[in-house]
């Protein structure tokens, strides 16, 4: 699809002008939804322009030197009559992974974010770990095979690991809080984790890769990684408006935390300019 060619060759060039091959770190955070309001609430992030006909909105965000990408599934039908959905990041443990690493591979992120839905209610939950179970111990998708497979990478992982959030999540608390007044923003610290399920799955993976290009060395060096759960009745306004809370604190800490920027980092930002100007069951 032309949209697929546009998105791959804005994400290359960027890729290309950041510096990566040089040892730099990009300035590319990477978003993920699934069930809504999740996948919803990340539209303005997402290139391809079939689940956003308005257009990229993530190059340069703000102008705060970031460029933001989401990636989520639909659900044609509806979430009920269609839970496994369709598209990047569908509810099925084989496509996450297979998406994830695919995504990550090209991006190098230098923050993720991944988000999906949580319990009744209308919160913002910040998951501050996750576990890795047993194959045969996580709760059954909705394609077999139902349950992680030994062929995926989490596979490698020791039995009960546990991995623990990089986000700021303190400060995006607060800053929820004060954009949302009396809005339910708060840190999970309880022995449920994440749920058994693709979420935590996929909130695994994310804190997973933070530790594995934590390095100063790595070329494609991550500083942040963490899930955060959205309560099932959160309205879309509301969970948009704590999305934007969320990236801004995200940004505001990988300021005080990365290098200082090198001469690449406008290049970076500015190729990408260039070329979009051209085209264009309850909790988880």
């Amino acid at each position: 699809m032309a949209w697929k060619s546009a998105a791959m060759m804005a994400t290359a060039a960027a890729l290309a002008a950041s510096g990566v091959a040089r040892g730099e770190f990009t300035r590319n955070i990477m978003i993920t939804g699934y069930w809504p309001p999740t996948n919803e609430m990340l539209r303005p992030f997402s290139q391809n322009s079939s689940q956003n006909p308005g257009g990229w909105q993530g190059l340069n965000w703000e102008g705060r030197g970031y460029n933001i990408y989401s990636y989520f599934p639909e659900f044609p039908g509806g979430v009920n009559q269609n839970p496994r959905g369709t598209g990047d990041f569908q509810v099925d443990y084989q496509a996450a992974s297979a998406d994830f690493w695919r995504i990550t591979g090209e991006l190098k992120p230098c923050a993720i974010i991944t988000f999906s839905r949580g319990d009744p209610g209308s919160n913002w939950e910040l998951e501050s770990r996750a576990r890795k179970l047993p194959l045969n111990q996580w709760s059954p998708d909705y394609l077999a095979p139902t349950q992680p497979t030994p062929d995926l990478p989490i596979a490698s992982e020791p039995d009960g690991m546990i991995r623990y959030s990089s986000l700021p999540m303190s400060d995006i608390r607060t800053a929820v809080q004060a954009a949302i007044p009396g809005f339910n923003a708060f840190i999970d610290t309880s022995n449920n984790f994440g749920g058994t399920f693709v979420s935590e799955f996929t909130s695994y993976h994310g804190a997973w890769y933070q530790n594995l290009h934590s390095s100063p060395n790595d070329p494609a060096q991550c500083f942040a990684g963490g899930h955060i759960h959205v309560g099932i009745n959160t309205p879309l306004a509301t969970a948009q408006i704590a999305t934007f809370a969320t990236l801004r604190t995200l940004e505001g800490y990988l300021d005080s935390v990365i290098p200082v920027p090198s001469p690449s980092v406008g290049a970076v930002l500015a190729a990408g300019a260039m070329l979009a100007g051209r085209g264009r069951r309850a909790r988880g």
